[in-house]
């Protein structure tokens, strides 16, 4: 029987950016509690680098993987710093050519791929940049993106972990993730389902109109059908529901106030109905207080 090689574990990109430090924090701290490898990943320009140095060429190259090296080292003490027993195995790639395809390209081997993403002081202001863009779309396993502008608060360990929900059968993959991760971090898991019905509420008075029970009951029996199953699966995860009558943006962002991670879905992996990143999943993942996974289904190589 084929299985899921994973052996790379949770994948980071590393280029000595204040994202790409709180990048590997976070990453490194994921893999040791999920116990598997961390792999460091600098990619260097093409035709420059290989995967553990076997050869070079002189001048500039030369210097391109030294100063390489030296990002990975640095990288490799802010992870054993940011861990109680640190993960089980770390790796340090230096493969050549566009980050982007090379990222994915390692993904194939991963559980998850994560990605720093430089902040700018406000919310408002942050910019995804196109790294964190470029794996959302088409890594071949979940994606994490880490903001370096977002301090962790004295109590976050303590925050449930959120996750999006809509009625479609793809968003198992978001609800799955959400799951392993509150189990893993011993916190309870949020299921926020939004949802909007013109005419049902009245848009200058906040109070339920006609027809309201009606929705309010099948909007329930959604999230139920699709929290089914999970709490037999991992019993000790306590599942609280939010379900509020609003665009699923604004309320997956604001919630995040309170939470420590994430979880939502991309376009053919799970998240809101009819979404296409680049508004709910986009607007999560720009402007979440906290880290975001998104979703996508893992089509890793069989071995």
């Amino acid at each position: 029987m084929s299985k899921i090689d994973s052996h790379r574990g949770i994948v980071v990109g590393v280029d000595g950016s204040p994202g790409s430090h709180a990048a590997v924090r976070w990453a490194a701290r994921d893999a040791e509690l999920r116990n598997v490898p961390l792999t460091l990943a600098h990619v260097l320009p093409a035709a420059a680098g290989t995967r553990l140095v076997s050869s070079v060429t002189p001048g500039r190259t030369r210097s391109r993987i030294d100063a390489g090296e030296q990002l990975l080292d640095e990288a490799l003490k802010i992870a054993e710093k940011s861990c109680e027993r640190g993960p089980t195995q770390v790796y340090r790639e230096m493969p050549s050519g566009t980050t982007v395809s090379t990222l994915t390209k390692l993904s194939e081997d991963a559980h998850l791929v994560v990605a720093g993403c430089r902040g700018v002081g406000s919310l408002r202001g942050r910019h995804l940049g196109s790294v964190s863009s470029g794996l959302i779309h088409n890594a071949r396993c979940p994606v994490a993106v880490i903001h370096d502008d977002v301090p962790m608060a004295a109590d976050s360990e303590r925050a449930p972990v959120l996750v999006g929900i809509d009625g479609s059968p793809e968003s198992e993959v978001a609800i799955a993730i959400a799951f392993d991760a509150a189990s893993r971090r011993k916190v309870d898991l949020v299921a926020v389902h939004a949802w909007k019905a013109p005419g049902v509420l009245d848009p200058i008075v906040s109070l339920p109109g006609p027809g309201w029970p009606e929705l309010r009951t099948h909007e329930d029996k959604i999230v139920a059908e699709r929290l089914a199953g999970w709490g037999e699966q991992y019993p000790d995860v306590v599942v609280r529901r939010m379900i509020a009558r609003n665009d699923a943006a604004p309320e997956l962002v604001g919630t995040s106030k309170s939470a420590q991670l994430v979880v939502v879905g991309s376009r053919g992996s799970g998240g809101f109905a009819g979404m296409l990143f680049g508004s709910v999943s986009a607007a999560v993942v720009l402007l979440s207080h906290v880290p975001v996974i998104v979703a996508r289904k893992t089509v890793a190589k069989r071995r």
